[in-house]
Order: C-alpha cells, then sequence, then structure tokens
C-alpha cells in the first residue's frame, strides 16, 4: 500500500512556488504522492505537471475534476500534458460534482451524471489511450479531425473516478482504472465500496481497480480541540446526499466522524485499517489542520508507514 498527501496552498502568496515547497517536504518526508483538488481556483492537472517536473520522486494526481462544464477533448488535452511533463507519474480523478456547484457555478443542468460520467470516460480514454476518438454519445460527441496524441505522454494515463454510490461505482469499475473515495470509513469500503466496484471490473473483464482512500486526518495530542475546528470545515459535505449517505455506511453522523485524528498509535491503527478494508493507496488530506507542527508530525509518520 502507498500513502500519500493532499497539497492545499490556496492561501500563500502564491500557490504554485508554496505547493512545490509543500512536495518536497513531502517527498523528504517519504511520501510517495501528492494530490491536488480542483475547485474554481488553480488548474489542478497544470499545477501537478508543475509540482511533478519539479519534484521527481513524486507521483502526481488530480482529485478530482468535475466531469460537468469540461470535455473529455480539453482534459484529455490536460492529461497527457501532465503525464508528458512528469514522465508518466500523473493520475487523473474525475468526478461527477455537486448539484449545488455545478448549477451555480456553471448555469448548468445537473441532470443525468452517471450518463455523462459514462460517456465522459469512454470518450476520455479512445483519446488518452489513442490519441483519436469518434465517440457519439447521448450527451457528449467527441472526434478528432484533428490529432490529439501529446508526444511524451505514452500510452495512456491512469483514470480514476470519485464514486461512491452504487451506479457510479458501477461505472468506474467497468471503464475506469480505480476510484477515489472520500469520507468513506473502513466500514463503508469493507462492506459496500470495495465489493462492489471490485464486482464490476470483474464482470467487465477489467484488472482489479486501484482503491485510493482520501482520508481527512492529522497526528495531534490535543485531539478534542483538533476535532471540533475540522467538524466546522468538513460540514459542509454533510449537506451533500451522497457524502452524508457514505458517512452513515461508516457508522458516523458527521463528517467529522469518519475523521483520523489523534497521535501516532491511533492513526497508524487506522491507516492499517483502510489497508484492511481494500485501499490500495492511503491519501491524507487536511494535514494543514493543527498547523504546521502536526503537519510535520503527521507526514512523519506516513512517510514511515509508506516504507
Amino acid at each position: 500500500m502507498t500513502v500519500g498527501v493532499a497539497l492545499t496552498a490556496a492561501d500563500a502568496d502564491n500557490q504554485i512556488d508554496a505547493s512545490v515547497s509543500l512536495a518536497r517536504e513531502a517527498a523528504a518526508a517519504g511520501l510517495r504522492s501528492a494530490w491536488f483538488g480542483q475547485t474554481f481556483g488553480a488548474d489542478s492537472p497544470q499545477l501537478a505537471a508543475l509540482v511533478g517536473r519539479e519534484v521527481p520522486d513524486l507521483h502526481v494526481g488530480t482529485s478530482a475534476i468535475p466531469v460537468f462544464g469540461r470535455h473529455p477533448l480539453l482534459v484529455s488535452s490536460q492529461a497527457q500534458t501532465a503525464q508528458a511533463a512528469t514522465h508518466g507519474r500523473y493520475h487523473l480523478g474525475l468526478a461527477l460534482g455537486t448539484k449545488l456547484l455545478t448549477e451555480a457555478g456553471f448555469g448548468l443542468p445537473f441532470e443525468r451524471p452517471i450518463t455523462r460520467l459514462r460517456e465522459f470516460l469512454t470518450a476520455l480514454r479512445q483519446l488518452t489511450e489513442t490519441g483519436a476518438a469518434d465517440f457519439h454519445g447521448e450527451l457528449l460527441t467527441a472526434t478528432t479531425p484533428l490529432p490529439a496524441r501529446v508526444p511524451g505522454a505514452g500510452s495512456g494515463v491512469p483514470l480514476l473516478v470519485a464514486a461512491m454510490g452504487p451506479q457510479a461505482l458501477r461505472a468506474s469499475g467497468e471503464l475506469a482504472d480505480g476510484i477515489l473515495p472520500y469520507l468513506a470509513g473502513p466500514r463503508a469500503l469493507a462492506e459496500h465500496i470495495v465489493p462492489a466496484v471490485t464486482a464490476a471490473a470483474e464482470a467487465a473483464g477489467r484488472p482489479a481497480p486501484r482503491i485510493v482512500a482520501l482520508v481527512h486526518g492529522v497526528v495531534t495530542d490535543d485531539a478534542d480541540s483538533v476535532r471540533e475546528t475540522v467538524g466546522e470545515q468538513l460540514a459542509f459535505y454533510e449537506q451533500i446526499p451522497s457524502y452524508a449517505r457514505v458517512i452513515g455506511l461508516s457508522g458516523g453522523t458527521r463528517a467529522v466522524d469518519v475523521s483520523v485524528i489523534g497521535d501516532e498509535k491511533t492513526v497508524a491503527a487506522e491507516v492499517r485499517r483502510y489497508r484492511d478494508a481494500g485501499a490500495t493507496e492511503v491519501v491524507f488530506t487536511g494535514t494543514e489542520a493543527a498547523g504546521d507542527a502536526a503537519r510535520h508530525r503527521t507526514w512523519a509518520l506516513l512517510g514511515e508507514l509508506a516504507r
């Protein structure tokens, strides 16, 4: 099992410079990968490409780009460029997104998300693997009157999906290389998520999927105080039905209930629970929640677990 971290530097004077600096720290700590979220700020594939080129010891990934408001041709160009820049160390994460942000931000109706995901993945795989596409779906069309190959990108880009619901897991097992579940505890992984996506992959004749579990966590001796802070930070997710469902399947009622907060022994034991639940990779997010000293402790522990 490999271990990585999500890097957040949106409050820095220069997000790119700060991300490179953090990535160097992560690599020095022994971590294997650095991941970047996608909101309405920095372009995450470009950020990952820059960081991965500057820090060649790390794999880099995007977690995750919503399929609404994007097109497979454009995302393929971004992903292949990042793959070429990092010499094969880039991993592309996609997401359905949320109704709130899709409709408020893009002015697009959040309709038929699973159909859109399936069509997006189908066209995108053609593009990233062959540099060409001739796809005509119900919601998307992707054709290539000009070549769409980026020299140096190799024969494909790993495609992962932030999938947790039954239909999204089925589509991901059939069409993607793995999943990026977030706020899904070991119980939800072992009993619901891993079996569903694995069965779909097997039925489609695909290899066993990667299970890249994104875990909100931090090492600290002041667990109660940090838990209160994290509870406020994550409350937004409790309003989103897909997250509320998976939190419940994990045995929690609030998002903070599936966060990993405590001393080294506590956090290490929880990482092992994720591994035992089927996670092939663990990526810690929110490690900055208790300040730099706690972040350094967290990264040092995760680096040890990655060895």
